[in-house]
C-alpha cells in the first residue's frame, strides 16, 4: 500500500462522509511525519455505524472481503494487493471508543485523546495517538519491524514502550 493509495482512499472517505483513523504501520508513519518502511496493509478504525456505507464504497473501488474475524476486525483486498484491516468502533458519548476482541468482557479500549493527526505525503490525516499504537503493541511477541517502530516512536515522542 502506498502513501498516494493511501491518501485516495482517505479523500474518498471523506468526501463520502466516513470518518476513520489509521492505526498499524502507516499511523506510526503518520505520527513521524515520514515513511519509514514499506507497508503491506492499511489498518483503519472506523465507526461501526458506518460499517454498510464503507463496505459498499471499498467493493465499488474493487475490493473484496478476505478475512472476517467480526466483530473484532475485517479485510478487505483490492485492486494490486492492497489490504486494508478494519477495526469497527463503538463511540461513547464523550468521544471515547471501544473495539470488541478476542475475549469476551475485555474491549479493546480508545479514549477520547487518542484520535489525532498526522501527516502522510504531505497531508494531514487521523490516524491514533502515539501512546495508543504503544497499547495496541502488547501481549504478542513483536517482528523486527514492530520493534523499529516502537524505537521511532520512544525516540520521537519520550514515551515509554514494553519492547
Amino acid at each position: 500500500m502506498t502513501g498516494e493509495q493511501v491518501i485516495a482512499l482517505l479523500e474518498d472517505f471523506e468526501r463520502a462522509g466516513l470518518s476513520v483513523w489509521i492505526g498499524g504501520g502507516w499511523g506510526i508513519d503518520a505520527l513521524l511525519e515520514e515513511q519509514t518502511r514499506p507497508h503491506r496493509d492499511l489498518d483503519l478504525m472506523h465507526r461501526a455505524a458506518d460499517e454498510l456505507r464503507l463496505v459498499a464504497m471499498l467493493a465499488a473501488r474493487g475490493y473484496v472481503e478476505t478475512i472476517d474475524w467480526r466483530p473484532v476486525r475485517f479485510v478487505m483486498a483490492g485492486p494490486g494487493g492492497a489490504e486494508i484491516d478494519l477495526h469497527p468502533l463503538a463511540f461513547k458519548e464523550d468521544g471515547s471508543a471501544e473495539q470488541a476482541s478476542l475475549e469476551p468482557g475485555k474491549p479493546f479500549v480508545y479514549p477520547a485523546t487518542c484520535f489525532t493527526t498526522g501527516v502522510i505525503e504531505g497531508v494531514t490525516v487521523p490516524c491514533l495517538s502515539a501512546e495508543q499504537q504503544v497499547y495496541f503493541h502488547q501481549g504478542y511477541e513483536p517482528a523486527e519491524r514492530d520493534l523499529r517502530d516502537m524505537a521511532r516512536l520512544r525516540e520521537a515522542f519520550g514515551i515509554a514502550t514494553h519492547f
